[in-house]
């Protein structure tokens, strides 16, 4: 079993409740849009680390983590990338690919919108963390833990760290 903890779009902003929350998890991963290379350093000192990059971070957080992460955590295959879309309405970049070949957990950030949605029709879980950071229209800044046990996604938990 590996604990995950979840986020996304921290926009420059690292919230301390962050590593309160994740202190019990084995592994970080950030959707994207970290804002500053200091929040990937700080994560991945913390705790084993993964992340893609988003549309806004610049070229020190493009060479430090991918646009599109696939792997396999457990006997899950997780896909974690900034801009994904949402079941029935993917992204042009990702489209023709979870389409032949889905994964079973799909991550994205950049809307900026909680949202933990199935899709029946490729028959993955697509998770969306919301937003960390304090920039955006959000209202109230979130995260996510969760497990991985074997082939499952388990005691999915929503954190709000307060309003923006």
């Amino acid at each position: 079993m590996k604990k995950i903890g979840l986020l996304s779009d921290t926009h420059g902003y690292l919230d301390d409740a962050v590593f309160r929350y994740f202190e019990p998890c084995d592994e970080i991963w950030h959707a994207g849009d970290f804002g500053s290379i200091g929040i990937v350093d700080h994560l991945a000192a913390f705790k084993p680390f993964r992340g893609v990059w988003g549309n806004i971070d610049g070229q020190d957080i493009r060479q430090a983590c991918l646009e599109h992460e696939r792997f396999m955590c457990e006997n899950v295959d997780v896909w974690m990338t900034h801009i994904g879309g949402y079941p029935g309405r993917y992204a042009v970049q990702v489209r023709p690919e979870i389409t032949l070949n889905p994964p079973k957990l799909f991550i994205c950030g950049h809307s900026h919108i909680l949202k933990v949605q199935y899709d029946p029709k490729l028959n993955l879980l697509h998770l969306n963390p919301g937003a960390a950071g304090k920039q955006g229209w959000h209202k109230v800044r979130t995260l996510m833990r969760f497990h991985i046990t074997e082939d499952r996604i388990e005691n999915l938990e929503v954190i709000e760290l307060g309003n923006r």
